[in-house]
């Protein structure tokens, strides 16, 4: 029997080379996501051990929220450490060096005065430490900062920006804009910054002064003397700390700050390798319909075994053993392939704006693993069943020639399973949609993705007749003899369009899905804002661009909007803050009950109706919560608002918020502006300085918060088209097995006349059936689930469900064409085909 199975495995080279072809981009897909993501991970614990690597300890405030599990260690909120702090540390015996550090904000802008980087936390500065053995940023170039117009700047930044020492450059700050002088340049340890954060580092007063961090600092970082007893310096510094005050070690540090980098981009390894598997899972649909096709011509093979001496299990066994070594093989070249893949993906996410670090490639033994594993594995179980219907072929089989059918007990049985699935799957949908149960809706999903494969062979044959009548008049007899060949076998047809419909499924999905969250975004500002324009910033921007905005001619009101970090309970939220005066002229707050605007200025929380439904609070509720820098409090609940975007799900006033956060910068400023005052090139004109603000009208900030789900789409439509091609293969390799199963057939047909082009139009128009009997049933499939997702996400700012009919439409030309594709290869051979030795083919 291995014999035979390897000679089998020889007579049918090509369709084993399509079938693996499919598990080869899959296999490729999950090789370079693994691939990358050990590349990242491997260079930015490198980098930061480096930087750190001479730091014996750092002194720092406790976190406020270290007892609850969503707070990240190296981005903790902290109180500060007092300045005097430093000299008690310095003089602890064993200690050797001591430095006091401050960060904030600061960007750097370009000479054409373009703002460099996102803001917020993509643009640090610090007070630069001249020791190399404490401070985490190495001087490579010119001299460290001295006075107060010396800046220090990455050597990426001045690299990519044409920088060099001794320029001038403007660099916004928390307070205001300054200019500076480039006194060196310096890396993040052995890297040219910070995981793309930009560098700007000050001397030790000057950024005190900048940060308003006079009189403290936010870390301390301590040198310990040659020799000294680490365990032993640890417990003397611990002892002379004041209360709320912690000292860790230079190496936990530097493993906070790694796994948090590592956090940030771990979603992008986690949404890669999604896409992967649905490539897989697509992969296996062809795999599953090649073995099916190939045993039931092998009907008369199989049965011969039998006849000969053939055991079932060495049957079964003999099915697996090919899916297996097409498996293996096809994994293996896709391991090799997904090196090159990590530096596609890499590329592909930089052309979307996700710009990674260049480092040399890491691959690691684990990946093979999970490879190959995942390749075999998919491929054996999309065989099993195939091997399954191999063994029950009947040894009396060898001696008539019979079509596989399915008799009615079958068909009653696949009829009650998909039902049951069907029914079952609608239900779970419909409960995940009124629980706004994204899992339940998912699960439904699943399930009825099972039944429209357990029933498509029922709908095949009614809807390819259908599909196919325009063929008809268009191709005449070919066009017939197409839309017959689609209907007399619906369990292929139907098995030959389930790649590409899981595919247009998926794609439909998201089309839905996208659709309704770009016309969420448009009605959330409506919803949301009335101010006539919206002054916002990545992250957050200097506090001098709110009096620079606000004392323009014709502005009316101003709104200032902070965010920040608490505690609600045991629950780590965001607190939005802002101006409660004229609130009413620039945001639509909807009270349900309670005060607004009043609520605000005394101090209250206003909590949206979600939020007080879940938690079981009330107007007039005392509710504990918990702030990194004034500790724990209580707040009294002074309304209940409705939903409201921009403010999110906790709201008070400014004036409480600055009380409680230290020196925080807005995040937007909301204006409102008299009748007739068009504030356009004035506002522009005042914000030159300001070149990371932008400044929007309601319609212009509705289309940029519109773009930013456009071009989020365009990158999943990216990554779903690896499925789309596994189908496409998918379709090819099931018409060739069709030609070949119809050898026969179209050799007689060729003999009494039909013409070359003919059989072209033949195979081509019944790929188009199949081409639109899949992406038909996926697109249907795929806009129902899109339209139970974006309801179940109605209480996470899905507010409109659209259905784009244009793009639906382009999915079914889409699904044609490909199905026209599909059928050039086979339709040629078809048409090359011999006459005499097609009519003499068994």
């Amino acid at each position: 029997m291995r014999r035979i199975t390897l000679r089998g495995l020889m007579a049918r080279k090509l369709r084993l080379a399509l079938t693996g072809l499919a598990i080869v981009l899959g296999v490729t897909f999950v090789t370079g996501t693994l691939v990358l993501g050990d590349t990242l991970n491997r260079t930015f614990d490198n980098v930061v051990g480096t930087a750190y690597q001479h730091v014996s300890f750092q002194i720092r405030g406790k976190d406020a929220f270290n007892d609850n599990p969503a707070t990240d260690n190296s981005t903790a909120d902290r109180k500060p450490v007092t300045q005097s702090l430093v000299a008690s540390v310095s003089r602890v015996p064993g200690v050797s060096d001591a430095f006091g550090s401050v960060s904030g904000y600061a960007q750097f802008m370009t000479r054409s005065g373009n703002a460099i980087g996102k803001g917020g936390g993509s643009t640090l500065g610090f007070g630069f430490d001249p020791n190399p053995q404490l401070s985490p940023y190495r001087l490579v170039a010119g001299h460290a900062p001295t006075t107060a117009d010396d800046v220090v700047m990455d050597k990426a930044t001045a690299t990519k920006y044409h920088f060099a020492l001794g320029d001038r450059v403007l660099v916004n700050l928390p307070n205001r804009p300054e200019t500076f002088t480039i006194s060196g340049l310096v890396t993040f340890g052995s890297d040219d910054n910070l995981a793309g954060v930009t560098l700007a580092g000050f001397d030790s007063t000057t950024a005190q002064a900048l940060f308003n961090s006079r009189g403290h600092y936010d870390t301390i970082s301590v040198l310990a003397a040659h020799g000294a007893n680490t365990v032993k310096l640890q417990r003397a510094l611990a002892a002379i700390l004041p209360a709320g005050v912690e000292v860790v070690s230079g190496q936990t540090v530097a493993s906070e700050l790694s796994s948090a980098i590592n956090n940030e981009l771990s979603f992008i390894s986690t949404a890669l390798l999604i896409f992967a598997f649905i490539a897989l899972l697509v992969g296996g649909f062809t795999i599953f319909n090649t073995f099916s096709i190939t045993v039931g011509q092998r009907t008369r093979e199989l049965a011969l075994l039998r006849v000969v001496g053939a055991s079932r299990r060495q049957l079964f066994r003999s099915v697996l053993a090919e899916a297996a070594v097409t498996g293996l093989t096809a994994s293996l070249i896709g391991l090799g392939l997904g090196v090159a893949a990590a530096l596609g993906l890499r590329a592909l996410l930089k052309a979307f704006g996700i710009v990674l670090p260049s480092a040399p490639l890491v691959f690691e033994a684990r990946t093979a693993v999970v490879a190959i594993a995942v390749g075999v594995g998919v491929t054996l179980l999309s065989a099993i069943v195939p091997a399954r219907r191999a063994v029950r072929i009947a040894p009396v089989a060898a001696l008539v020639e019979q079509r596989e059918e399915q008799g009615s007990a079958v068909r009653r049985r696949t009829v009650v399973r998909g039902t049951i699935f069907g029914v079952g799957g609608i239900v779970l949908v419909l409960v995940g949609m009124s629980r706004a149960s994204i899992g339940l809706v998912g699960i439904g999903a699943l399930a009825i993705l099972i039944a429209t494969g357990l029933l498509s062979p029922l709908l095949a044959g009614p809807l390819s007749g259908v599909l196919g009548r325009p063929l008809v008049g268009m191709l005449g007899v070919p066009g017939r003899l197409g839309r017959e060949n689609s209907t007399r076998n619906p369990r292929r047809t139907a098995q030959t369009a389930a790649a590409l419909m899981v595919g247009l499924s998926l794609v439909s999905t998201i089309a839905v899905l996208g659709a309704s969250l770009s016309a969420s975004a448009k009605t959330s500002v409506d919803s949301a804002v009335s101010a006539d324009y919206i002054v916002t910033g990545q992250g957050g921007f200097s506090k001098s661009v709110v009096p620079a905005v606000s004392r323009l001619p014709g502005v009316r009101t101003t709104t200032v909007v902070y965010r920040g970090q608490f505690e609600v309970g045991r629950s780590l939220s965001t607190l939005t803050a802002a101006t409660p005066a004229d609130l009413a002229s620039t945001v639509r707050l909807h009270m349900t009950a309670g005060s607004g605007a009043p609520a605000m200025a005394a101090g209250e929380l206003l909590v949206d109706t979600t939020t007080a439904t879940k938690d079981h609070v009330h107007v007039g509720s005392t509710v504990p919560v918990t702030f990194a820098q004034t500790g724990s409090a209580t707040m009294t609940v002074g309304g209940i608002f409705k939903s409201n975007p921009l403010l999110g799900s906790y709201v008070t006033g400014d004036d409480f918020f600055l009380s409680h956060f230290d020196d925080p910068l807005p995040v937007a400023v909301l204006l409102s502006t008299a009748p007739g005052h068009g504030l356009n090139s004035a506002l522009n004109a005042a914000l030159v300085p300001y070149a990371n603000v932008g400044v929007k009208t309601r319609a212009q900030f509705e289309a940029s918060q519109q773009a930013s789900v456009n071009q989020l789409l365009g990158l999943v439509y990216v990554l779903l088209a690896l499925a789309i091609l596994i189908a496409l293969i998918g379709m090819v390799n099931t018409l060739v097995l069709s030609v070949f199963e119809r050898t026969r057939e179209i050799g007689l047909l060729r003999a009494v006349g039909m013409k070359r082009r003919q059989v072209r139009a033949m195979i081509r128009s019944e790929a188009v059936i199949v081409g639109l009997l899949g992406g038909v049933l996926g697109i249907v499939r795929g806009t129902a689930l899109g339209a139970a997702l974006a309801y179940a996400l109605r209480n996470n700012g899905v507010t409109t469900v659209s259905v784009p009919v244009a793009s639906l439409i382009a999915f079914v030309v889409l699904s044609a064409a490909l199905g026209l594709a599909a059928a050039t290869w086979p339709a040629r051979r078809a048409a090359s085909l011999d006459v005499l030795a097609a009519i003499a083919a068994e």
